[in-house]
């Protein structure tokens, strides 16, 4: 899973915002053409030509509009689009992930696209996920899904087999097991692409989710169905025990600091067998030159002591910033990327799983890497699907804790009961003090 949310310096971030003005996001032009601002957050080269080619086909139906892109860099962006939506100009059309909704809506950035969106045609082609992230618990539409991201295991079927195994883990337990018999450190060679940098926190997390899954809130996977969290259960110091023993037994020592790119790159290069992470991975290593098809594959999520795994949906997808001048035309926009061949290419070409109900027909998702995604959804008492609390307006707040907490447990500085307690501690209280969150 990707996280990003760094600091980034008021002047910069100024400086994006009078750039956009000048842009001219709430701006007409003399023709009677309109100008509207649109901020990407997950930026990458390679998609940002995709949204742009989107963009140029619906300036082609829509003549009278102008969509201005936005492309901040990924580690900055957050950051960057709170700078402009707290400036109240030269934002339209916003990327809003399900990470970010919470703290937005909560300080009035973000419009409630329903009035809009009512009597919209699009609704009927969604799939029952994408209608439901579409609407907060108040019913409010602050964004269209895009896509959904969710974990699965990527192996290397070249170090699996050589080492002498004839199919992927279906377990964590599984994935320690393989991961330390490939493990060779003095060839360079290791099990698992393990991820103690930022973002660490999140594959913690559902590893936990996964051995307490028989008790977990399915509609709050920080709880249990008895109110506690997920953290206070028993099973849950088993499931970090585990994780730590994957870092210590079956990691590069180096990945206590790794993020996503590094986690990626190892496992392509070979010098790591074992990843877990989105299905947009699944494009990023059939575009690398130093992995072919016949070296790779994925296999569903792994599963805990109890047979069950849990699968954490992440979402993201379009909104419209509250200080818009120009509502009717971005959720124009709004709109036309959330449905039909332009939903269908931008799941695509950026590996993500699809919002539409056509795509299930769609070959492309039932054959290769996609078949994981394909077994977990035809098992759905096994692969459970769960929802996180990310919509909390403290959420960016625990995910920087979250991944601090991680390092130290993996520099020895903290043990796992001990932050285990911490984060019981810390989602009591923020439940407490703030119960309809």
């Amino acid at each position: 899973m990707r996280t990003r949310n760094t600091a980034v310096t008021l002047a910069v971030a100024s400086a994006l915002v009078l750039s956009a003005c000048a842009g001219g996001g709430a701006a007409s032009g003399k023709n009677g053409t309109v100008h509207i601002s649109m901020v990407e957050s997950l930026t990458n080269p390679s998609r940002t030509v995709v949204l742009k080619k989107l963009i140029g086909q619906f300036e082609a139906k829509n003549p009278t509009i102008k969509v201005d892109l936005i492309s901040p860099p990924t580690d900055q962006a957050d950051q960057k689009i709170q700078q402009m939506l707290q400036s109240g100009t030269g934002i339209d059309a916003l990327e809003v992930r399900d990470t970010t909704v919470g703290a937005f809506s909560t300080n009035g950035w973000l419009y409630d696209m329903g009035p809009e969106l009512k009597d919209w045609s699009g609704w009927a082609d969604l799939t029952d996920n994408a209608t439901r992230y579409s609407k907060d618990t108040k019913g409010r539409t602050f964004y269209i899904p895009y896509g959904f991201y969710g974990l699965t295991l990527y192996y290397r079927t070249d170090l699996t087999a050589k080492a002498g195994f004839s199919a992927p883990p279906a377990s964590w337990d599984d994935l320690l097991t393989q991961a330390s018999a490939i493990q060779k450190p003095d060839l360079h060679q290791y099990g698992y692409a393990f991820r103690g940098g930022k973002g660490g926190s999140n594959l913690a997390v559902a590893m936990i989710e996964a051995y307490v899954a028989d008790k977990i809130d399915r509609d709050d996977a920080y709880k249990l169905t008895d109110g506690r969290t997920v953290f206070a259960a028993p099973e849950a110091l088993d499931a970090m025990n585990t994780y730590l023993k994957l870092f210590q037994q079956a990691s590069p020592s180096s990945s206590v600091a790794w993020g996503f790119p590094e986690m990626v790159q190892g496992f392509t290069n070979g010098s790591t067998a074992f990843l877990l992470q989105d299905p947009e991975v699944i494009a990023t290593v059939g575009q690398s030159k130093a992995i072919s098809t016949n070296q790779w594959n994925t296999a569903p999520l792994l599963t805990g002591p109890g047979g069950k795994a849990c699968q954490p949906v992440g979402s993201a997808g379009w909104g419209t910033a509250a200080s818009s001048k120009h509502k009717d035309e971005t959720a124009k926009l709004v709109e036309f990327l959330a449905q039909g061949e332009a939903s269908a290419t931008f799941t695509k070409e950026n590996g993500l799983v699809p919002v539409v109900k056509s795509a299930a027909a769609d070959p492309f998702y039932k054959t290769g890497p996609w078949g994981s995604y394909l077994a977990m959804n035809q098992s759905p008492d096994k692969y459970l699907t769960v929802i996180q609390p990310r919509s909390v307006a403290w959420w960016s707040e625990w995910s920087q804790k979250a991944d601090a907490d991680v390092q130290r447990v993996l520099l020895g500085k903290v043990s796992t009961k001990d932050l285990l307690a911490d984060w019981d501690a810390y989602w009591t209280e923020k439940r407490k003090n703030q119960p309809s969150q």
